[in-house]
């Protein structure tokens, strides 16, 4: 084998990734429009989370006649701002995802960021309000709270799977 100088040599697998990782396919850099893996799934759910937070949830007859919004709730009741934050940071969280491994180390606040609504609601229809200082209070339980609920359910279920498994490499169309 001939020796040459160093600065001849092609660059290796190695040093091509500024942070040292190899050349594998579970590390490349997918198109920020790649929808398999649970990346399409979660995005919707989160957008519709959104929708559905600023949807009327809490429909009251009395004392007065008023619809309160997810949003609305939350600035009467500080915790139920929770369900707006969570489907507002799941959203750029599964978005800035680009590898598979980034988007499998990500499942675990995936699953969080999803839950934290569902949880919101759920609080709310274990522990419906009261009335205060003697005033009864009406209200009925709306859309939007429902489906928070139910969007919330199956954005943890794709956020275990979020990534898919390295070994279904195979599956990946660009």
């Amino acid at each position: 084998m001939k020796l040459v100088g160093l600065e001849r040599l092609p660059v290796s697998d190695d040093a091509l990734h500024e942070d040292g990782v190899s050349r594998q396919p579970e590390w490349e850099r997918l198109p920020f429009t790649y929808l398999a893996r649970g990346r399409a799934a979660l995005t919707v759910l989160s957008a519709a989370g959104l929708v559905a937070f600023f949807s009327p949830w809490v429909h009251v007859t009395m004392p007065d006649i008023v619809t309160y919004s997810g949003f609305g709730l939350a600035r009467r009741l500080g915790w139920a701002w929770g369900a707006g934050v969570g489907w507002f940071v799941l959203l750029p969280t599964v978005l800035s995802r680009r590898t598979i491994m980034h988007m499998r180390g990500a499942r675990v606040a995936a699953c969080f960021l999803a839950a934290v609504p569902g949880v919101t609601a759920g609080l709310l229809l274990a522990r419906p309000p009261h009335g205060s200082h003697g005033v009864p209070l009406r209200f009925a339980f709306e859309w939007g709270l429902y489906a928070t609920l139910a969007l919330s359910a199956l954005a943890v279920g794709f956020g275990i799977v979020f990534g898919g498994r390295v070994e279904d490499l195979s599956l990946i169309h660009i």
